[in-house]
């Protein structure tokens, strides 16, 4: 795992652009994301953690519409761990894998009841011996249930932050390992939720929209990539027929 120098200097001039673009208040109860639109509603961090667990592999709406579907019905880590897998499937049958998630929901609420009375562990060394909870999860609840400064990685998070040349890594975890040193930590709270709008906005997986973005100047995925690709040859007009 390496970072240049480099994009230590870069890394508050991207994190200022994005948070004009996307988060102004500083405030994620402003946010746009799945768990920024909860945690706007009601501060609870079993709400977050459940549905950071069905926001895996799933579109934040399916997420916001399955979130709701649940909570509505069982609003606590004891009434969620009492229900039935068919019910918790069909509640959140928005989301991809709605069976095996049900199963996991479950027994992740069953764990809290066991181990905290129903209550969600403030720490990511607790958080991470929950059934289902990976470290992904484990920081999404500690940033959006807690207000704990974290930096959760997913894909989006992967995908920009290696694009953009600030860290040269191969999975997720050691993305997170390298983004928390080189970045401030009264950032912390905020990356995720920046660099997931920008992945979706501009930084996309497919057909990245380069040519609105900010960073092309140094950004390692445009030098590399983009504006290497040869320019497209413009089609010849045709003839007119007379």
């Amino acid at each position: 795992m390496r970072t240049s120098t480099r994009a230590r200097d870069r890394i508050e001039f991207i994190l200022r652009d994005l948070t004009r673009r996307y988060l102004p208040g500083r405030d994620l109860h402003q946010g746009e994301t799945a768990l920024a639109k909860i945690i706007a509603e009601t501060e609870d961090p079993f709400r977050v953690l459940i549905s950071t667990i069905l926001s895996q592999r799933t579109r934040d709406e399916m997420t916001e519409k399955a979130s709701a579907q649940l909570f509505a019905r069982y609003d606590t880590a004891a009434a969620l761990a009492a229900a039935p897998a068919e019910e918790l499937a069909r509640l959140i049958h928005p989301v991809g894998f709605y069976n095996q998630k049900a199963v996991q929901i479950r027994k992740v609420s069953q764990a809290l009841v066991e181990r905290y009375g129903g209550r969600v562990p403030r720490s990511y060394e607790e958080l991470i011996e929950l059934p289902q909870v990976g470290p992904k999860t484990a920081n999404c609840v500690l940033v959006y249930g807690f207000g704990d400064p974290r930096i959760p990685v997913d894909t989006h998070v992967h995908r920009v932050s290696n694009r953009l040349g600030l860290v040269t890594t191969k999975t997720p975890e050691a993305t997170e390992q390298v983004l928390m040193r080189v970045v401030p930590e009264e950032w912390w709270l905020h990356v995720n939720e920046l660099f997931i709008r920008f992945g979706k906005d501009l930084c996309r997986p497919i057909g990245p929209r380069c040519e609105a973005c900010s960073f092309t100047p140094f950004c390692r995925h445009y030098r590399t990539v983009v504006s290497k690709k040869p320019p497209r040859r413009r089609a010849r007009p045709r003839p007119s027929r007379r």
